[in-house]
This record gives structure tokens, sequence and C-alpha cells, in this order.
């Protein structure tokens, strides 16, 4: 098979062999790199290539060309090569084009843009192409996979173990137990006849696993190290991961606990584009991933796969029971248990989880459901992230809004509008969940007219909204009337209180009613949110922390 192709077009001859030796110097090993002066002649020969079979990883296409911009016609390569990247080539102090490429990136017709000339190609050439491929490959390229998981196309455990392995940047394959190389592998380890069934790269493998087993044998720490520690981080989603680089980098011995995988509801997300320093984006999953890189380097240490039942007080220490009666002592004890989604209470939901119908978590499934008709529920920045995800693969993505209009940033509202394949729906609440094995139809109600309407499609992914995941500190610390932890000045003091705060001094910030307890991020009453807040919260937390602990 032909190497992916690197397609450049710019009407100056200088600039296209500059750029085009340059590129070959670094990737020519890998990927063809081909030219052309003129913008129409190029869109026919990707259109051609396409047909071939052959891939366009990225199109890089001066601003400026002989009969129209770069912006006018780089679009059009989406009906070809939906999943290429694309990036603009800009002259300096070229004043003209800044407003068009401003919009072209608010809009997501490029990714990205380069300025030329680029100077010594491996400080600001290389470092951005580079990433503009590795993007391509994480969507276009198949992994040389850690893990091979063979189960039931459409059952919850599977999805759960696809979601599993996506959320920790895992490389993995899915094969559909009666399919034939899910026969051949199930025949290779002597199959017992449970599912699913997974394969490590050695050859080794789990018949139906707990999490934690998985964990455990790719290496991950589910036990804790020490036997005293000064701080416990309980969640690590941005805020607790946030809380662990600044603690680990003032000294203070850290774990962090995580009853599921590293990166909270935040890691579910396909692309963040408003985190300050990813101008081009990041996936919730990769910024977890280095954050929690980050920490480790600090001295941080984690537990993955291991929830916490209870946080109780031992003189001067605090005791956090995990889930299987593990107990960890500790000086202080920072809640960033974050929210999870909120549930749908619709007929045919529940029925169909996992086979069809999701809570979040859009990045797993997307791949199977190319060509299919999808739809999501919500109209907030998870729902629009989703969308313009999902709609790379999908025929169309209908988004269903409740309300009369989207809640989402403007860049996402204006980005979800320029993707042809998006459909959006307002005032439509959906009314019934239809199918068998899987999905097949949902019914939605307008809410004006009263009128229904049944939609036929493949896969529902539900992003409504979330609750603080706290109800397992219903009687350690104050909570308001959603469940939200009650912090500093927001806790009720007096007989009214329950339980009441115990000591003569004021509570520190972010101190819950249990002295020494902080909490952080989206758990927290009257947070502010997102993903940028919630680090803010969790560095602002270690703070509190500190004089706490100074004061003990």
């Amino acid at each position: 098979m032909a190497n992916p192709i690197l397609f450049v077009v710019d009407d100056d001859p200088d600039t296209l062999t500059s750029l085009a030796s340059t590129l070959q110097r670094r990737f020519g090993a890998d990927y063809q790199i081909l030219t052309d002066r003129v913008p129409t002649s190029a869109l026919t020969r990707i259109e051609q290539a396409c047909q071939r079979g052959e891939e366009v990883a990225l199109v890089v296409a001066g601003v400026w060309t002989a009969d129209m911009t770069a912006l006018d016609w780089v679009g059009r390569t989406r009906d070809f090569c939906p999943r290429a990247a694309r990036c603009v080539l800009v002259g300096y102090g070229d004043t003209r084009a800044y407003p068009l490429v401003r919009r072209a990136l608010v809009l997501g017709q490029v990714d990205t843009y380069l300025v030329k000339p680029w100077g010594t190609p491996e400080e600001r050439l290389y470092p951005v192409v580079g990433e503009l491929l590795s993007g391509w490959a994480r969507i276009a390229r198949p992994r040389q996979a850690l893990l091979r998981i063979v189960g039931e196309q459409l059952a919850p455990r599977s999805h759960e173990l696809k979601d599993l392995a996506e959320r920790s940047s895992l490389p993995y394959g899915f094969y559909a137990h009666d399919s034939d190389e899910g026969r051949r592998l199930l025949q290779e380890v002597g199959h017992p006849g449970s599912l699913p069934v997974v394969i490590f790269h050695d050859g080794r493998f789990l018949v139906d696993p707990t999490n934690s087993e998985i964990a455990q044998l790719l290496g991950a720490r589910t036990e804790p190290q020490e036997h005293l520690y000064d701080l416990v981080i309980i969640g690590s989603g941005p805020s607790g991961l946030a809380a662990a680089v600044y603690a680990a980098a003032d000294g203070l011995q850290t774990l962090v606990v995580e009853r599921q995988v590293v990166g909270g509801q935040a890691g579910t997300s396909s692309l963040i584009r408003n985190y300050p320093g990813f101008p081009r984006g990041i996936s919730g999953a990769a910024l977890a991933s280095r954050v929690q890189e980050q920490a480790v380097s600090l001295g941080a240490e984690f537990l993955v796969t291991r929830g916490a039942m209870g946080v109780t007080e031992s003189g001067s220490e605090r005791i956090v029971t995990l889930v299987g009666g593990t107990q960890v002592r500790t000086r202080a004890v920072v809640v960033a248990t974050g929210v999870s989604y909120s549930r749908l209470e619709v007929d045919g939901v529940g029925a169909l989880l996992g086979k069809g119908i999701f809570y979040g978590a859009a990045t797993a499934e997307a791949p199977a459901l190319s060509g299919q008709d999808i739809f999501i529920v919500g109209g907030g920045n998870s729902a629009g992230q989703a969308a313009v995800h999902l709609a790379r693969w999908a025929a169309t993505v209908t988004l269903l809004v409740r309300g009369p209009s989207l809640s989402m940033s403007d860049y996402l509202v204006k980005q979800v509008g320029r993707t042809n394949n998006i459909r959006i729906r307002l005032n439509t609440q959906l009314h019934r969940a239809e199918g068998g094995l899987g999905l097949e139809a949902l019914e939605v109600i307008e809410a004006g007219s009263g009128a229904t309407e049944r939609l036929c499609g493949a896969a529902l992914f539900v992003m409504i909204g979330a609750g603080p995941h706290t109800s397992w500190l219903a009687k350690a610390v104050q909570r308001d009337a959603q469940g939200y932890i009650l912090t500093g000045s927001d806790l009720i003091r007096g007989a009214a209180a329950e339980p009441a705060w115990p000591l003569d001094r004021s509570p520190h910030q972010y101190e819950t009613s249990l002295p020494g307890v902080f909490a952080a991020g989206d758990v927290r009453h009257r947070s502010p949110k997102g993903v940028a807040a919630a680090v803010g919260d969790g560095a602002l937390v270690i703070r509190s922390v500190r004089e706490y602990l100074s004061e003990e």
C-alpha cells in the first residue's frame, strides 16, 4: 500500500520547492510529498488519489493562489478526505490574510497555520507538522495493539472495556466474538466459554476481568505503597491532577486515588480547544496523560480502578477507606471526585445502554459508526465536541436539544454550524428509544406543537449535564441540596449544621466541615465550571492544605 500523502500547494515556485524539500528530509520515508501550484488541479489530484484508496494525511496551502484563496478550496478537501489535517501558509506581515485565517480557525476550516519564512525547520516547522500528522494517525491509522478485546459487539461490558482503553490511551483492538478474527483469537487462548476475553501483547489473557485485574497486568498500582501520606487526593480529573502536581512540587508525599481511569469526565472529551497553551486543541485523555506524567515526575503516586468508600478522622490523621476494605492513613485529604453524567429517564434507554446508547465517551465507539446516522442529546460543550468528532465517521450527527438554543462556547457553535453533516434540532425532547439487539430508532417530541416523530439511527450519546459524585460522603461532610460539598465560608455554622464544624477557628477556603478534608473542582459548591477553572481550583486548594498542615 502506498504511503499516505502530504500535499503542498502554493503558487510561488520557490516557496513550493523549498517547503517540499524540507518536508521530504524529515517525513519523506513515511509520506509521499506531492506539490501543485494550482488549487483546482490539486483538488482533482486529491480526489483521484482518494478514489484509488490512497490516504491524504495533510494538506498545506499558501493563503493566496492564482484563482482562489486557500481557505476557499482547502475546505473542499473535506468532501474527499474528511480526516486529513489542514494547514494554511501565511507570510510574515501579511495583514490581509490574518482576518481570513482567524475566521477559518474559528470555523474549523483549517487546523492551524504556518508562517513563512519558517527559519530553522526543527524549531517551528517540523514540530507543527509532526503534531498534525500525529493527530491524523491517531484517527486514521491502526495502532499496534497492546491488548485485544474479544466480546459481543453490543454487550455493555464490551463498551466499558473499549472506553477504559480509549481513556487510558492504550492501543487496543476489538474483535466481535463471532467474527473470523474473533474466533481465531478465542481458539488460540483455548477460550473456556465466558466473554469478554482480554488478550495482552505477551500472550497472557483474562476472562471477563475486572478493571483492577487489567490494570494490575498492565503494571498500574492498585494498592498504596506508603504507611502514611501527607495528602490523599480522591479523583483524578483536572482539579485532582492539578492538585497532585502542586502538592508533589511542594514536597508533600501525595497519593491520588481514582475509581476508574485518570482524566475524569474531561477525559472523555474528544477535543478541548479552549484550554490555554494548546492552540490546535488536545483530547481530554491526552491532556490528562500529560498532567499525570508531570505529577509522577514530581513524586506523586497513583492508584487506579480503586474507589473511595469513606473518610474518617483518627486523631491528627485522616483515614480513607477504599473499595475492598484497604485503609489509607494520611494527614490531609482533597476530594476532587467531580461529577457523573445525569441519567436520562426515558422509556427504552436503560435496556439499550451499551447497545447503541452511551453516556458520554464518544471516542471509543466512533470508528464502528462509520456511515451511520447517530444522535446526541445535549447542547453544551461536551455535546458539541462529541458532534464534531463523530462527524468524521458518521453519515449524519443530529443534536437533540431540549431548549431553544445551544449552550456551548461560541467557537463550538460556529464549528458545529460549519460541519455539513451535523444537524441541530432545538426544542426537541427524546420520548422513547426502540431496539432489540441494538438501537434502531428514537421517538422525539417537538416542544411547540407536541408532534412526535420517529428517527432511525444506530447510536445515541447522552450528554445532558451532570451531578456531583458525593453519595459516599453523605454523613461525613456538609453538602448542599444537590449534593455539592460546602467549603470555607459557605459552611453552615451552628447547631443546624450536619455534620457541624467542630473547631473554634474558621475553616480554610477549601476546607469542608471535617477539618483536614478539602474539596476542589466541580464537586465543590458554587465552583466555576470548565477544565481551566477546575485546574485553577486544584492549584488553589493546595494553599489551604499547606495552611492546615503548618498549623497541625
